[in-house]
């Protein structure tokens, strides 16, 4: 039987791959979209207080960052715990999920009041110069929906099945 260290390693593993995957496209659309995004070092306006990530992707930062979580401060409240003095990211090489595609232009399925599928598009305001999103061809935009579900599966794995979130400021130890 597996115990809980090699579950964890397991799942961080597949995690990891999962990054790779989402990188790996979101590099495209970046390049693809390289004349309108606005995204660099020290651009923090998608970088707000109170995220949450699940309980897997929490793990992974408390593994690759245990230093800076117990001898660190967290980022004023107003903007993102792991964001430092000007502005950038302290878990760059190992940002969650939710961070590793913003800016990009998002395209995602709602349901209308009717019942229909309705597909929904949005882009970062600082990135809307050019192109309307809306107009753009699917594969110019980052489709939500697969890596979340792949992040769900691999959450439920640890965690016998609940969705638990933690706020990124929380694992900043308390002094």
């Amino acid at each position: 039987m597996e115990n809980r260290n090699e579950r964890w390693k397991t799942v961080r593993e597949a995690l990891e791959r999962l990054y790779r995957e989402v990188d790996g496209e979101a590099g495209r659309l970046s390049a693809l979209h390289a004349g309108r995004l606005q995204c660099r070092r020290g651009c923090c306006s998608c970088c707000e207080d109170d995220l949450t990530v699940f309980e897997v992707e929490a793990e992974n930062i408390r593994f690759h960052y245990p230093r800076l979580l117990t001898e660190g401060s967290p980022h004023p409240p107003g903007a993102c715990a792991f964001l430092d003095e000007e502005g950038a990211c302290r878990i760059y090489a190992r940002l969650p999920y939710v961070c590793r595609t913003q800016g990009l232009p998002l395209r995602w399925i709602e349901e209308s009041p009717e019942g229909e599928a309705v597909e929904m598009r949005a882009i970062c305001p600082l990135n809307e110069e050019g192109e309307a999103v809306e107009t753009l061809p699917a594969e110019a935009c980052w489709s939500i929906g697969p890596a979340e579900a792949a992040l769900v599966r691999l959450q439920k794995q640890i965690s016998g099945g609940e969705l638990r979130r933690v706020a990124l400021r929380s694992l900043f130890r308390r002094r």
